[in-house]
């Protein structure tokens, strides 16, 4: 793995939208992030700027955005499927190696597009719906958990972290590819449907009710790391408002992220990992 350089300037292209979000805060957590230039673009403007050449403009990603779901149709939520020129252009994108970081409701974009599931490393449901040939129920979540988080493994998006540590922030309870990702944080916190609420019924207007809905255990998994094609990827489950934004851990994680996929390092670690799977080598 690679080691961070902190000096070097980064330019980051940050896209949000599609869920609501505390933008001043949100911005002062990206003015936080030493040595980054960051530029913000909003769904739905921002899905027309990912392909290739984003590659040459921007050194990595953080896609703090949820395309793909519409919530103002007459039975919400409406699944929109992506265009298959975006799905090439973003496809693209990756085999080029541009270095993604995914925030919080990331993992909910796209529920009609089957791959983005695979390429963030799972997904959130909105409502019940077929990953992988299972059939899901509408996840769960739980706002303001103050639990225990507790690193994995030393890498450099780890970097600077205590062992364990204390935030208070939103869950989830959805499904995880764990055969697919590396482990970097996990939680304390218990990921089983009593303790969650249906996110189904909260876009009926019925918040914090599980009244009905009930859910498989889930994963205590709350930032990973992946490749897809050429890309190296993060996924931080973190992230849901402004105590969160402004927490000194959370902080450094966002920054160790981003530097960690923009290095030359991780785009060689998902390189060999992407000629290992085209080989037929197992390289999880």
């Amino acid at each position: 793995m690679s080691i961070i350089d902190y000096s070097a300037s980064l330019r980051l292209l940050v896209t949000a939208r599609g869920h609501p979000y505390q933008r001043d805060a949100f911005a002062e957590l990206l003015d936080s992030l030493d040595g980054v230039q960051w530029s913000l673009a909003e769904q739905p403007a921002a899905q027309y700027l990912f392909n290739p050449a984003l590659r040459d403009r921007f050194d990595a990603c953080l896609c703090y955005d949820m395309p793909g779901v519409n919530f103002t149709s007459e039975d919400p939520p409406t699944l929109v499927s992506p265009d298959d020129d975006f799905c090439e252009s973003y496809l693209g994108l990756l085999e080029a190696g541009m270095g993604m970081v995914f925030l919080h409701h990331s993992i909910a974009a796209w529920p009609a597009w089957p791959e983005y599931a695979e390429i963030v490393g799972g997904r959130f449901h909105y409502r019940p719906a077929s990953l992988r040939g299972q059939p899901w129920p509408d996840s769960g979540y739980r706002h303001k958990v103050e639990h225990s988080v507790t690193v994995q493994q030393r890498h450099p998006v780890t970097d600077g972290l205590p062992a364990s540590f204390r935030m208070c922030d939103e869950l989830y309870l959805c499904p995880v590819f764990e055969d697919k990702v590396e482990p970097l944080l996990a939680s304390d916190y218990q990921f089983v449907d009593r303790q969650f609420y249906s996110a189904q019924r909260a876009v009926a207007g019925d918040m914090h009710s599980r009244e009905g809905w009930t859910h498989p255990p889930g994963s205590s998994l709350v930032a990973w790391v992946k490749h897809y094609r050429n890309s190296p990827l993060v996924y931080i489950q973190g992230g849901d408002d402004a105590e969160a934004y402004g927490d000194a851990h959370f902080q450094r994680l966002i920054s160790n992220a981003v530097r960690w996929v923009s290095s030359e390092g991780a785009h060689a670690w998902a390189r060999q990992r992407n000629q290992q799977q085209a080989g037929g080598i197992d390289s999880d």
